[in-house]
């Protein structure tokens, strides 16, 4: 994985820029702490999203190919790789057994058993698994990941409920 080495920090993972203290209360200061940290790995910010316990920020590499998914505290501004599949299933790689479409075949039943009224949206890329937006009513409500060689299914517990999003 990319980032600074240092561990710990918000929720254990690889901290790529420790907090500064000051709070981050928008998509565009999440989008510029991000920023700052994705610089050194030749990395930039894509979708940011907002949500009632963090800020999640896609990154993508120079070719706009999504590499990894950190979240930005919004209590202190640090900016760590995200829990879960960012953490556990990213290969460094794209060889995928499941393709695309099978992650969100697979998404649509886990959801079904599991989150009834959530719909799965379309998939995002990421080495070693997908990402997908879950929806209800027609209003983006989370996240789900679908493990690219197994199709182990996770769902983003931690964020809290969803605000706002802007992607670039």
């Amino acid at each position: 994985m990319m980032g600074n080495g240092r561990t710990g920090g918000m929720m254990g993972g690889r901290v790529w820029l420790p907090g500064d203290g000051v709070r981050v209360d928008t998509i565009a200061q999440a989008r510029a702490r991000a920023t700052t940290a994705a610089a050194a790995s030749g990395l930039r910010p894509g979708e940011v999203m907002q949500f009632s316990n963090n800020f999640y920020v896609e990154l993508k590499d120079a070719s706009g190919a999504a590499t990894s998914e950190v979240l930005v505290d919004p209590s202190t501004g640090a900016v760590a790789t995200e829990n879960g599949p960012a953490m556990m299933w990213n290969t460094g790689n794209r060889t995928a057994a499941v393709s695309a479409d099978q992650a969100v075949a697979i998404a649509t039943r886990w959801l079904q058993a599991n989150m009834a009224g959530q719909t799965a949206g379309m998939p995002e890329a990421y080495p070693g698994y997908y990402t997908i937006d879950t929806t209800s009513g027609g209003g983006k409500v989370g996240m789900m990941s679908v493990n690219a060689a197994t199709g182990a299914v996770w769902y983003h517990t931690w964020h809290g409920s969803f605000i706002a999003e802007e992607d670039a």
